[in-house]
């Protein structure tokens, strides 16, 4: 008797190259610029007018664009910067390369996200002893945004700054608005393989600030000024450049802008795929022991991941062994995330486990189900009939 013949394997994300998208990396392979040309400008162009913002400041990935971003914020030795303990490790570890003290702020068991609650209580309580951060960095989980309005109201009152991690939520609208447009003081967007637009590796700032744009500018560039009116003395040819500040090499390629660029033209169809598969979820689900993600009615989500949490009622090993038997027929599932705090380098700076609840009972029980813009009916219908096996239904 043969063996079952095994099923294809679906991967939690996976990027969606067309040809036009290999053609536009081809064109500006056959060109005379494969760095510093004209497609770096023009992505960044298409990124701001998208999201509405002013300026979008492409560099090599999101983790060197929260580094910069907090550079230019202001973040240093000293600094006190905040952050989601639900997110990936790159939203605390861009305040350590500062030389920053790094905190976190408990997320809501509904939305993931940063609780504004247990934001205001910390704030008012660390005002009393004179602890206040300079940056806080919310984290738009899974591509639902964050409270930003109620976020930006605080920041305004306690007089510090916003820097939103929007790595997942290229797309996302809160208030009928981008995210990244009207109520942080700078956002990251991140172009991962897997993220809702890619450029293999890549990440972005966007800010409607002129003079931190710039700033951002000169840092992914070795701190340097070509612009003679940008110099400190009259130069003596046009070869002259300065370096006025310490900076790295950041720079995202003309390759890389150039498939982000082709990549952005379909953001639109891309993210009504994505709300489909979600919508779709949530029917497949609804009488299955899970938690779905949150609606709140005043946003869009970008929907890069759809997280699922297991009811805890099932036992405390639930979740592995969900988990394995998804993986066992050759569902790629993932977990998102290991809460920051817990790892053992932010135990060695202190933090225990217990320190931020919410997060850590949301993660005891979370799932990512597989979600990408060309996931067929057929594949979804197979993830939904394999969860509900493991949970017994």
């Amino acid at each position: 008797m043969n063996a079952a013949v095994p099923q294809a394997f679906i991967p939690y994300s996976r990027q969606h190259i067309t040809d036009d998208d290999i053609a536009a990396v081809t064109a500006v392979l056959r060109s005379e610029f494969l760095t510093q040309g004209p497609e770096l400008p023009r992505f960044e162009a298409a990124f701001a007018q998208l999201h509405q913002v002013k300026h979008a400041v492409a560099v090599t990935n999101a983790t060197a664009a929260l580094h910069l971003a907090c550079l230019a914020l202001g973040v240093k030795h000293g600094s006190r910067v905040w952050t989601s303990p639900n997110s990936f490790l790159a939203s605390a570890n861009c305040a350590l390369y500062c030389g920053a003290t790094i905190d976190f702020v408990d997320i809501d068991p509904d939305t993931r996200n940063m609780s504004v609650h247990a934001l205001r209580a910390k704030l008012e309580h660390c005002a009393q002893r004179g602890s206040l951060p300079q940056v806080v960095i919310p984290v738009d989980f899974g591509g639902l945004p964050c409270d930003l309005p109620e976020m930006r109201a605080l920041a305004d009152a306690f007089g510090f700054k916003i820097l939103e991690d929007a790595s997942h939520a290229t797309g996302a609208r809160l208030h009928g608005q981008p995210v990244g447009s009207a109520w942080s003081h700078a956002t990251v967007f991140s172009f991962h393989a897997v993220k809702i637009v890619t450029t293999g590796e890549g990440g972005l700032i966007a800010t409607q600030d002129d003079a931190l744009a710039e700033q951002l500018r000169q840092l992914r560039s070795h701190g340097m000024v070509r612009e003679r009116s940008q110099m400190t003395q009259v130069p003596e040819g046009p070869w002259v450049y300065e370096q006025q500040s310490l900076g790295w090499n950041c720079r995202m390629t003309e390759m890389q802008a150039a498939l982000g660029h082709s990549q952005l033209q379909r953001l639109q169809t891309m993210h009504a795929q994505r709300i489909a598969l979600a919508d779709r979820y949530d029917r497949l689900l609804a009488d299955l022991p899970v938690r779905r993600p949150a609606r709140p009615g005043d946003r869009v989500s970008a929907w890069h991941l759809y997280p699922v949490e297991i009811d805890a009622a099932l036992g405390p090993h639930r979740r592995a062994e969900v988990f394995a038997a998804l993986r066992a027929a050759n569902i790629g599932v993932n977990v998102h995330y290991i809460p920051i705090h817990t790892q053992p380098h932010y135990q060695a700076l202190g933090f225990r486990a217990g320190d931020f609840p919410a997060a850590e009972a949301y993660y005891s029980g979370a799932i990512s189900l597989p979600l990408f813009p060309q996931m067929t009916a057929a594949e979804q219908d197979r993830v939904v009939a394999v969860l509900a096996m493991a949970l017994g239904v």
